[in-house]
């Protein structure tokens, strides 16, 4: 696979990159390349897990995995923005003490490292752009950024060069240390929501149920539950009361929940005045009252 290799030379490269970065960092003494170097660090190893996770995740749904492992391609989510965040924080604590406690700073050296630093990363993004996974495209992200902090940390050795403003380093390590904390964070949030099951972003759960309902035939839809898999592919539960043919109603509501962004959808049918067997439900899907005898494993 083409993509595979692509994506491997992007994470030697850049692993290779970040590990030279960093020691560039200790002997000009820049605690912004320190940081970017972790911060290159981070996207190695977002390319390492998402790498790896992502060959897991394609494995096909099996008896111990019955939603299949897409979940997996969230778990390296998870791993590397907490692995961003305390790398992040780490190197803003040591920027402020910096500021505090100033050192002197190589400029030449770290105009040096910049340039190089600005070329390869500029290579590397060139070189893995126009990915089409999401994973791809996530990933060439992290190339811009980097091609971006370099050029900041690049323009922060010039103008320190000329104004010998040591603590514009810091600053700017402060600044790239908050931008990935922001990121990490984020992504942190959308995994969670993923992982407690809320409605997938963007998916109207009220819309959603005015559209069924109009499908002619449909006289009620409850139980409603919609969740996400790995934040792209969607799915839903629901109970629909009709009288019509089921076939023909099914296909519609399948239709109608694919252009809603749901891909997998279970759908129980009840005949008109059958009772749900809920009774004490009201039927507006907000019936986590009777969840105990819907339980829905995930």
């Amino acid at each position: 696979m083409k993509t595979d290799k692509k994506i491997l030379l992007a994470f030697l490269l850049n692993l290779t990159f970040s590990i030279i970065e960093f020691i560039g960092g200790a002997i000009t003494g820049s605690i912004a390349i320190i940081s970017d170097s972790i911060h290159d660090f981070g996207d190695c190893l977002s390319i390492g897990t998402s790498f790896i996770f992502e060959k897991i995740s394609m494995k096909k749904p099996d008896d111990k995995y019955t939603f299949g492992y897409y979940r997996y391609s969230v778990l390296g989510s998870v791993i590397q923005s907490t692995i961003l965040l305390c790398g992040s924080v780490f190197v803003a604590y040591n920027a402020v003490l910096r500021l505090i406690n100033p050192k002197p700073i190589n400029y030449d050296g770290m105009i040096i490292i910049g340039i190089i630093g600005f070329v390869v990363n500029f290579a590397a993004a060139y070189f893995t752009s126009g990915g089409e996974s999401l994973n791809q495209k996530s990933i060439n992200l992290h190339m811009l950024e980097d091609v971006i902090g370099w050029a900041i940390v690049l323009i922060g050795a010039v103008v320190m060069k000329f104004t010998d403003w040591s603590f514009l380093d810091s600053i700017l390590s402060i600044g790239l240390a908050i931008f990935i904390i922001i990121n990490a964070l984020k992504n942190l949030k959308s995994v969670l929501n993923i992982f407690l099951e809320k409605t997938p972003n963007g998916i109207d759960l009220n819309e959603i149920k005015a559209h069924l309902l109009s499908v002619e035939g449909v006289t009620d839809v409850h139980h409603l539950h919609l969740w996400s898999m790995d934040g792209y592919k969607n799915a839903a539960t629901l109970h629909v009361v009709t009288d019509s043919d089921i076939a023909t109603i099914k296909k519609h509501i399948k239709e109608e929940l694919t252009e809603h962004g749901i891909s997998h959808s279970t759908i129980e049918f009840e005949n008109i005045g059958e009772i749900c067997d809920d009774t004490h439900c009201d039927t507006n899907s907000h019936a986590f009252e009777c969840s105990h005898h819907h339980h829905h494993h995930h």
